[in-house]
């Protein structure tokens, strides 16, 4: 006697991150705020890499005046700021840094957001899978129609509105009880 069992067949979605993410106003500011922090710390340590340079050429110049204590001392201090600069880099720029922490804060609470909705269409949609096609796995193929980004575009949408339609009521609750 042979068994047969018939196999349900996998449903496959995928998700564009960067296609949902760069369609959201919130996601916008916040990246431009990431943006302007960059650019502001990168300022910052250009200016003091001009200044490191400012001090070795002074250095250089006075180097043959000093005595060999003291070029000791000025080799030392300039080690120092030049190591002070690096951690400075490290501490901005490094994996464990301010623009990691930056961002993981500003971008955080949307990229939860979206992946709350794609887990609700993942299951009213009874998907087995969902990839995202902007991520590091790679994808080789994929054809439209197991595209959710604009799914989930229209949650998110629709998610905002029902929230700012919460807050109106509160407002006008608040509003009537003065």
């Amino acid at each position: 006697m042979i068994s047969a069992q018939a196999q349900k067949p996998t449903r496959i979605g995928y998700v564009d991150m960067n296609v949902v993410l760069n369609k959201n106003n919130n996601y916008k500011a916040s990246q431009k705020i990431l943006d302007e922090k960059i650019e502001q710390w990168r300022k910052e340590i250009e200016l003091r890499k001009i200044k490191l340079k400012q001090i070795q050429e002074q250095f250089q110049t006075e180097k043959i005046l000093l005595t060999p204590e003291l070029i000791a001392d000025r080799e030392l201090e300039i080690k120092i700021f030049a190591d002070e600069i690096i951690s400075l880099q490290e501490k901005r720029f490094g994996p464990d840094g301010d623009m990691v922490l930056e961002r993981n804060m500003l971008l955080k609470p949307l990229q939860d957001q979206v992946l709350t909705i794609v887990q609700e269409i993942a299951k009213e949609k009874k998907y087995d899978f969902i990839f995202d096609r902007s991520s590091e796995g790679t994808m080789l193929y994929s054809a439209k129609n197991y595209d959710i980004s604009d799914l989930v575009i229209k949650r998110l949408n629709r998610n905002k509105k029902i929230q700012e339609r919460k807050e109106k009521i509160e407002d006008l609750k608040n509003k009537a009880k003065n």
